[in-house]
């Protein structure tokens, strides 16, 4: 007996869609230590059964936000059973994303360094 051939970056479609679900399905929670949140990307792994998904923060604490967001992972998993069409959808493990403080900091050492040498 043959195994169907695995679809083409079926992984990251599915990545990209529970990427968009749970950014609306995160606006829907009422607890206020989640603030202005947005999903910055979603790993997968390759059986579906996890899911990190990765998130930066405009306003609040990371770390509360992050305990906030794990703590409703069942809620929004079961909000993800109700849109996504796949077999086993993924136990979801939030995580801050540190990639814009870090290039803010980044630019303000490059601004540091070019105004330095624009002194000498």
């Amino acid at each position: 007996m043959r195994h169907k051939k695995a679809i083409p970056n079926r992984s990251l479609r599915i990545a990209d869609q529970i990427q968009r679900d749970v950014s609306e399905l995160i606006r829907d929670l009422k607890d206020p230590r989640v603030g202005m949140v947005t999903v910055t990307g979603v790993d997968i792994t390759p059986d579906y059964a996890h899911a990190t998904v990765r998130f930066s923060l405009l306003v609040g604490q990371p770390e509360e936000c992050q305990a906030a967001l794990n703590e409703a992972a069942g809620f929004i998993r079961n909000g993800l059973f109700k849109r996504l069409q796949i077999h086993t959808v993924p136990t979801l493990h939030f995580q801050f994303d540190r990639t814009t403080e870090r290039a803010a900091e980044l630019n303000a050492l490059i601004r540091q360094a070019n105004s330095q040498q624009a002194k000498d």
